[in-house]
């Protein structure tokens, strides 16, 4: 046996014992998070009636995981701003998907942050639009009466508090219910192409789930980045999806896009339905792939993205193309662009339908089911 064969097996051996250590260590440090959470996990809800205060409000709460039933309306107290906070009283919100996974609460790994038995957090929604109620130490950017919009847990209700980082206010020519479809999907949309796709003019760009609430978003985007867009979409959407400015879709139902000659410098993935190997093999030489979503029916369940994520690094260290997976990042800066572009026409946002806060449930229900074209946004009563 030669010298170099010795020091492979060695080195070899070396690296097994390493993975095996890390991967033990890995579910010992994994036991111990689930056991912390479990023994911490737990609501207000379970200390008996939510307390209401002096000023209660209507809101959307859940008190356990489960489907669409466990979303109840309850009178809670009114939030009151701290330093550099401000009280909006919401006139519209709009569902994302991750509202029917905290809800479900799945993947069942998400847990370990928003409690193991129980959402520690039991303040459903996240995007809104409203009217500066009041205004905390500090603040000076806003006042009160300003029509805002922004991002905040807890806007399935009448009043929430935002802190001014994730807060702009609203264009004078824009609805409250056209604002309030926008923050998360439009950042999430802007993140991913701007930031992680790096779309440059001239690109050729797939958008793959374009008649989404964040596909919709990410083909208008991609052409204001100067990009020249396709969109994968079904039958149905195929017209709106060429109305948003997609100059070519792929109808999924009739083709494969991972089938097809085309080569794209920019995936931006919102459904993540194909094999990695297989939609890689659509990336251009140098390309980059930018996923939000994905996983087998059994991942979802479990570990979400999670194992998509670690094979995307994997194949990002062969060849010249890169596979990205990343979470949005709230701001103030990028929500004043999506503001702006709102108020020129840049961004349209594609509403599906428009439920009053009664059926608030009922918006996330519809969400689940895949089937919404943009955004279903929910309509609190005028004041």
């Amino acid at each position: 046996m030669t010298k170099g064969r010795v020091d492979r097996g060695a080195w070899r051996s070396r690296v097994g014992r390493v993975l095996r250590w890390g991967v033990s260590a890995a579910l010992v440090v994994l036991g111990v998070a689930f056991t912390v959470a479990y023994v911490r996990s737990g609501n207000v809800c379970d200390q008996g009636p939510l307390p209401t205060g002096p000023t209660p409000m209507a809101a959307l709460v859940q008190c356990e995981y489960g489907g669409p039933d466990v979303l109840r309306m309850a009178r809670i107290a009114r939030p009151s701003p701290g330093p550099g906070e401000v009280l909006v009283r919401v006139r519209a919100a709009s569902v994302n998907p991750v509202d029917w996974h905290q809800m479900r609460g799945v993947p069942r790994v998400m847990r370990l942050s928003t409690g193991l038995r129980k959402p520690s957090d039991i303040r459903v929604g996240v995007d809104f639009a409203g009217i500066v109620a009041a205004v905390g130490p500090g603040v000076h950017s806003l006042a009160v009466g300003d029509a805002v919009f922004g991002m905040r847990n807890g806007a399935l209700a009448e009043y929430v508090v935002v802190p001014t980082t994730r807060v702009v206010r609203k264009p004078d020519g824009v609805s409250f219910e056209a604002a309030a479809a926008a923050p998360l999907a439009a950042i999430t949309a802007l993140q991913g192409l701007r930031d992680h796709g790096q779309v440059r003019r001239g690109q050729q760009v797939l958008v793959n789930g374009a008649s989404g609430g964040v596909g919709t978003f990410a083909v208008q985007i991609a052409r204001q980045l100067g990009a020249t867009v396709t969109g994968v979409c079904s039958t149905r959407n195929v017209a709106m999806v060429k109305g948003l400015g997609a100059q070519r879709v792929i109808d999924y139902t009739r083709a494969d896009v991972t089938r097809l000659p085309d080569r794209y410098d920019v995936i931006f993935d919102t459904v993540g339905n194909h094999a990695l190997g297989a939609i890689r093999g659509v990336l251009a030489e140098g390309g980059r792939y930018v996923g939000i979503g994905g996983g087998t029916p059994h991942d979802a369940v479990w570990l979400g993205p999670l194992p998509r994520v670690l094979a995307m690094m994997l194949r990002s260290r062969v060849g010249s193309s890169t596979m990205t997976f990343f979470v949005t990042k709230a701001n103030a800066a990028d929500l004043d662009l999506v503001a702006r572009w709102l108020s020129d026409g840049t961004l349209r946002t594609q509403i599906d339908r428009t439920l009053p806060f009664a059926q608030a449930a009922e918006a996330i229900r519809y969400l689940e089911q895949g089937r919404a074209r943009g955004k279903v946004v929910v309509m609190m009563s005028a004041p």
